[in-house]
């Protein structure tokens, strides 16, 4: 999450839990200071506040994963959704819940700060908790039982039915909208960066965070889903909401050890106040570069700053109008009389930062399509193959994902130990090979899973109709799934970690909110193009007696062309994406030579494209 800017805006009226306890920076910038006023720091609580913090955590993704990871089964068997309207629901959900962490992330930096924005959505997250875990148990809010195999009619949810489970969904939504953002600058925010014992600290934060995030998933995956599967879907979406309650009680037994950093002004005002400053400065001429001296905005960062000063670009040159100062612009104390008029050179280069990476960050969207539909149709297809193993046990059609999560946990450390070492050698790249050719060959793998993922299932189909069985099952094991799932998990290794390691490098580090964002937005972009092509592909293909693809019915179905047609889109993505990416200009690069060293963005554009 992004450091503590300076900005000018008072301390919201909300007051934060024991002060006493609490960080608080009150640092100032200025067009024309040369240093910062001091800075007052309380001690932070450090690991002292982890148990709580991580616990809360764990608990939390372990409830909201294991309560949706087997949600399109759910909504095929209990609710009677065909898989389009179940398909849809999923995506619109999950579009919603990685927007709406934008807006959490607003609130909690400029107005009640990560410890309020968390608290207040994790008793959003506990009532969509509840509520979903009401459908399973009430009868009157869910559909009628039925068996379709022996020619019972299943009649599908009502209004109010589906009101409710609408209701649930958008309570976790809330939820997830205020913990998602906050959660790890919360925890960073326990450790004092400005000492090497906080940032050793913050490092191993990182790594509890994402060790407990895996085994949460692999947890959430195999036991919660079996439960829900084959025990029962009250009890399996039970030990979630419990686990969540749990969650809530550890995080608020925590508030006396807590660190509380203050709410200051969101970057998101920041990136908002260039535009309105370069907009009403639009007429402006800007000098030459040899007479540009003192003619634009450049305080001083504050004193211990981890963030890096950055130069004046002339790459989307006419952003840097919002920086010239004009007469009656500056206060008596250096201090800007109107930041929607007068922004610095730091706020400007900031903004170039997340314009020159939006064309890269567009390019996700389609590659996250592909893995979206783990949640999906493969699920649909997993739910007409065998899935025994052995005479008793049957895997849960929703567990399948894991081998993608197996297939991650394996291939990274390989790749980080003896891959990326041999790659250095010959690119003496630091990190064997660039960013963004990391994401480009996640791009690939997406594209295969795709394709053979279209393969796999003409096999099904056809397995199953030569079977002919009332239940329409293929008589083939649904392990014939793991190919394209461990193609898709590769494609994650190599693409979402690359992404994610690729926008907090490029960004400035106080706009790791940002960074954090955009990852978010892609998947919800991903979601809404998966619902528009779903509902496409429904209305439009078909007709002369002929079902559409995405039919009822997966064996009279065509899924395999909607496989297909997802394969294509990403060939086309993917030249678009080599484009772009040979023509993006790197903040820094690190090259090996006997050791480490940073080059400048002039080596970059002469010697590091894609």
């Amino acid at each position: 999450m992004e450091d503590k800017k300076n900005q000018m805006k008072k301390s919201s009226s909300l007051s934060l839990p024991s002060p006493e306890n609490g960080s608080y920076d009150e640092e100032k910038q200025s067009c024309g200071s040369d240093s910062p006023s001091k800075t007052s720091r309380r001690k932070p609580g450090g690991w002292r506040a982890m148990p709580y913090v991580l616990g809360n955590e764990t608990f939390e993704r372990l409830a909201s994963v294991g309560l949706l990871a087997n949600f399109m089964q759910f909504l095929l068997t209990v609710f009677h959704m065909d898989q389009v309207s179940a398909s849809n629901v999923l995506n619109i959900w999950s579009g919603v819940t990685n927007f709406i962490p934008l807006l959490g992330a607003f609130i909690s930096d400029a107005y009640i700060g990560r410890f309020w924005t968390i608290a207040f959505a994790s008793v959003f997250e506990m009532l969509g908790m509840l509520t979903l875990t009401f459908i399973p148990w009430l009868p009157q809010l869910h559909p009628t039982p039925c068996n379709p195999q022996v020619g019972q009619q299943c009649k599908g949810p009502n209004k109010s039915q589906l009101g409710f489970l609408v209701m649930g969904l958008g309570f976790l939504s809330i939820g997830s909208g205020g913990i998602r953002p906050c959660s790890i600058p919360f925890g960073v925010d326990q450790f004092d960066s400005t000492t090497d014992e906080g940032r050793k600290g913050i490092a191993s934060f990182f790594n509890w965070y994402y060790t407990s995030f895996t085994v949460v998933l692999i947890i959430a995956l195999t036991l919660v889903v079996y439960i829900q599967d084959s025990v029962s879907w009250v009890i399996g979406f039970g030990i979630p909401t419990v686990l969540m309650f749990l969650s809530l009680i550890l995080f608020f037994i925590g508030t006396r050890v807590y660190v509380y950093v203050k709410p200051e002004e969101s970057i998101f005002s920041s990136i908002v106040q260039v535009f309105v400053a370069m907009h009403k400065k639009r007429k402006l001429k800007l000098p030459d570069e040899r007479e540009s001296n003192g003619v634009f905005c450049d305080p001083p960062l504050p004193k211990g700053s981890i963030v890096k000063k950055l130069p004046l670009t002339n790459k989307y040159r006419s952003l840097n109008k919002a920086a010239m100062v004009m007469e009656g612009e500056i206060n008596t104390d250096g201090t800007p009389t109107n930041t929607w008029r007068l922004c610095s050179i730091q706020q400007i280069e900031e903004v170039k930062c997340l314009l020159k990476i939006i064309p890269v960050w567009a390019t996700g969207i389609i590659c996250f399509t592909a893995m979206a539909q783990q949640g999906t149709f493969t699920v649909s297809q997993a739910l007409k193959m065998d899935r025994h193993l052995g005479p008793k046990f049957q895997i849960p059609a929703g567990t399948l994902s894991v081998i993608s999560m197996i297939t991650i946990g394996i291939w990274l450390p390989i790749y980080d130990r003896l891959i990326v070492p041999s790659i250095r050698k010959i690119t003496r790249i630091e990190g064997g090979i660039t960013l963004l050719q990391r994401i480009g060959i996640g791009m690939i793998f997406s594209i295969l899973s795709m394709v053979v993922a279209g393969q796999i299932e003409k096999v099904r189909r056809n397995s199953a109709i030569m079977h002919g069985s009332a239940d329409g099952i293929a008589p083939i094991t649904v392990l014939w799934l793991a190919p394209q799932l461990i193609l898709m998990g590769f494609a994650e290794a190599f693409n979402i970690i690359g992404q994610i390691e690729f926008y907090n490098k490029e960004f400035p580090e106080n706009m790791s909110s940002v960074a954090n964002s955009l990852f978010s937005c892609t998947v919800a972009g991903a979601s809404y193009l998966s619902s528009f092509l779903v509902n496409i592909l429904h209305n439009t293909t078909g007709g002369h007696g002929h079902p559409d693809w995405l039919t009822k019915d997966i064996n009279q179905g065509r899924v395999e062309n909607y496989y297909y047609l997802i394969a294509g889109l990403g060939v086309l993505n993917l030249f678009w994406f080599i484009y772009v990416a040979r023509r993006y200009q790197y903040k820094t690069r690190l090259e090996v030579d006997d050791g480490i060293k940073p080059y400048s963005e002039v080596h970059e554009l002469q010697d590091m494209k894609y």
